[in-house]
């Protein structure tokens, strides 16, 4: 080809490529390609939080604010509607989403794509102050917005920043606070905490009671504790986990660890409210909580509940009025157990029939990336370790996340923990270990439904049957 061809051909190309670059630009904006461009925002907007799952507050104080929640696109918070935009529709929230993979109706993945749809739909009238119809109406069902166990795993997994556990939190504030909406089962809990401080509603009077016979001695009995043991209220009032709460002041006796508990003075720390949008419980609890820990002064607290770690250790600075917020450090049981390892002042031998496998919390690997205690406890008892291939921070959720625990789960296909109890059998594994005294009734409710002699316990519980040496 002679040589003025080929520049005709090189000019005539370069014009049709450009016209067709011009011709997409319209409708760029309407299809999933603006992620190219919405991802970046997605990032930049992002607001600092303490922990992955941190949920924003409320201003109960405000007047002027007459819905609390989100109920339309419009009452979602700006980021949030970029993540419609940001959304490249690879699918990864709804594969690692305990409720869709277990046959719920709920997909995060859906739930980003009918908010752009939406809002591509209503852009011109929401510019101009207009209301849009609800999302129940056409984004999420209400089965699906029940459904999240505020695992947060779609948040994580998500390569563009998305955070639709968030959305579905807003959704459930509107439902609880605005409509008076939820799962009827919550009402008990609810009314429990509101009124006895639990969401067992068992008289406060009752919390020490699992400690009867051994030497658990309260904050004015042990004013120079250097541990505050916030207890929490499954292991002081959930017969299997009170087994947990025995084991553990076993073992810090064991080790000489100076701790103190609160006793009656200890409350719900709300997070089961809170991520089931009573957010006004949840302040509740907080203030009062934080009344107490900032009159008590501890230097460190530990616990034994993931969710009691994450309500006191990374939200309640928010309604601490002091500056700076709390003064105090929060750790898990299983750090604690570690650094007594590490200073030789713990020494034990399990002996477990056949190999374990540790079940990570939801709120202890993926919320607070605590993945290497645990394991390293477990080492130190010369226990035989089978991971499951979702493991620590990528863990399966066992399904009591979001106040699951304290209603019907929604409908599917099979119950979360019920997924998860069969990829921990699969490893071959006689002993399912546990950081959470919620995981422990779900894993064991699971394993005992099996009938397959699975044992289930806390990592603790492990420690304690090996002081003597004999893992019995």
């Amino acid at each position: 080809m002679e040589a003025g061809a080929l520049t005709v051909g090189q000019h005539v190309g370069w014009w049709v490529a450009l016209g067709l670059v011009l011709a997409f630009v319209p409708w760029f904006p309407r299809t999933k390609h603006l992620h190219l461009i919405m991802s970046g925002v997605n990032f930049l907007a992002r607001p600092q939080r303490s922990s992955l799952g941190e949920l924003p507050p409320l201003d109960f104080e405000d007047e002027t604010i007459e819905e609390f929640g989100a109920a339309k696109l419009e009452q979602l918070p700006w980021p949030h509607l970029v993540d419609a935009y940001a959304c490249i529709m690879c699918n990864r929230c709804q594969d690692v989403c305990p409720a869709y993979v277990t046959g719920k109706e709920l997909s995060p993945a859906a739930l980003e794509v009918n908010k752009r749809y939406a809002i591509n739909e209503r852009a011109t009238a929401m510019a101009a102050g207009g209301e849009t119809p609800p999302l129940l109406d056409y984004a999420i069902s209400e089965s699906a917005v029940w459904a999240c166990t505020a695992c947060g795993a779609c948040v994580d997994i998500c390569p563009v920043g998305n955070e639709p556990m968030f959305d579905i939190m807003h959704l459930r504030r509107y439902q609880a606070l605005t409509e008076n909406s939820f799962p009827q089962e919550l009402q008990q809990a609810y009314r429990g905490i509101e009124r006895q401080g639990n969401p067992w509603n068992q008289s406060a009077r009752e919390r020490l009671a699992w400690a009867e016979g051994l030497a658990v001695p309260r904050v004015d009995e042990a004013p120079d504790a250097e541990i505050l043991w916030w207890v929490g209220c499954a292991p002081s009032y959930d017969p299997r986990a009170r087994a947990t709460a025995r084991a553990f002041a076993k073992v810090m006796n064991h080790a000489g660890v100076r701790f103190a508990v609160l006793g009656e003075m200890e409350s719900c720390s709300g997070d089961a409210a809170r991520r089931s949008g009573r957010e006004d419980l949840f302040w509740g609890m907080a203030e009062s909580n934080t009344e107490v820990l900032n009159e008590v002064a501890p230097r460190r607290i530990v616990t034994t509940c993931p969710h009691c770690l994450h309500s006191i250790g990374k939200e309640y600075h928010q309604y601490d009025g002091r500056e700076g917020g709390p003064q105090w450090e929060v750790i898990h049981h299983t750090q604690l157990l570690s650094e007594l390892v590490a200073a030789g002042s713990l020494e034990y031998n399990v002996e477990e029939d056949g190999a374990v496998t540790f079940h990570d919390p939801c709120y202890l690997g993926r919320h607070n990336g605590i993945v290497d205690a645990p394991r390293e406890v477990l080492a130190a008892g010369n226990i035989e370790l089978e991971e499951m291939p979702r493991h620590g921070q990528q863990s399966f959720c066992c399904g009591a996340g979001g106040a699951q625990f304290w209603k019907e789960e929604e409908p599917g296909e099979r119950a979360v923990s019920a997924e998860r109890y069969a990829e921990a059998r699969a490893t071959g594994a006689e002993t399912v270990a546990v950081g959470c005294p919620f995981c422990l009734t779900m894993m064991s409710d699971a394993a005992n439904a099996a009938g397959e002699g699975v044992a289930v316990k806390d990592v603790v519980e492990l420690i304690a049957e090996g002081l003597d040496g004999s893992g019995q």
